[in-house]
């Protein structure tokens, strides 16, 4: 069955493999899902990712972040903008939680996080939220 919200898809196969606390999840590939995942990998909320293409489709395997507890790294992962409403920011982005969270813009510097955009003056569309 044809997905029609791949980003919400992607962040629903992450939040869900959180919670039942397995070790990788497989999504199925895109660029866009890849630059999001490489962003999430830098800024610590998951582990690793490597993209595997010996299937006949490929699909990027991530690998997910526990603390020494036992405790899921992402606590909140929250679409913003959806098919059915676009939520675009300009340059003057609010800070999400204070700074504690990220927002993650696809803007045409390609995906940020809302601090690297406004260090570059860009705005974008809104992805998600995650804290």
């Amino acid at each position: 069955m044809p997905v029609t919200d791949s980003i919400a898809d992607y962040l629903t196969r992450i939040r869900n493999a959180g919670q039942a606390k397995n070790a990788t999840t497989d999504i199925p590939y895109s660029k866009l899902k890849e630059s999001i995942s490489k962003l999430l990998v830098e800024k610590g909320y998951l582990k690793n990712y490597t993209v595997v293409t010996s299937e006949q489709f490929p699909f990027i395997r991530v690998e997910l972040k526990y603390g020494t507890d036992g405790r899921f790294a992402i606590k909140e992962l929250t679409r913003v903008s959806k098919p059915g409403r676009r939520v675009y920011e300009t340059k003057d982005l609010t800070k999400y939680l204070g700074g504690l969270g990220l927002l993650i813009l696809s803007t045409s510097h390609g995906v940020l996080t809302d601090k690297e955009a406004r260090a570059k003056g860009v705005g974008g569309e809104v992805l998600f939220r995650i804290y």
